[in-house]
């Protein structure tokens, strides 16, 4: 078995870690091993807001920000 030397020896392999043992790569098939960048211990599947989503927070944040500036003017 190869040895495993972590760039980081203060930080232990977890759940989350892209470790690869060398063994796999050389004795594997080239053409199946994935080297992408994702990483296939990466937990959960990140679900993603549809633009209009997006567009009618950022709205709502701006009128509430908005009615904040309206307060703190009249304070002063």
């Amino acid at each position: 078995m190869t040895e495993f030397v972590a760039l980081q020896s203060t930080f232990a392999d977890s759940a989350k870690s892209w470790s690869v043992d060398v063994a796999d790569v050389t004795n594997g098939d080239a053409t199946t091993f994935d080297l992408s960048v994702k990483n296939p211990n990466g937990g959960e599947a990140v679900t993603h807001r549809s633009p209009q989503d997006i567009m009618d927070e950022i709205a709502a944040l701006d009128a509430q920000a908005a009615e904040v500036l309206k307060t703190i003017r009249e304070l002063l």
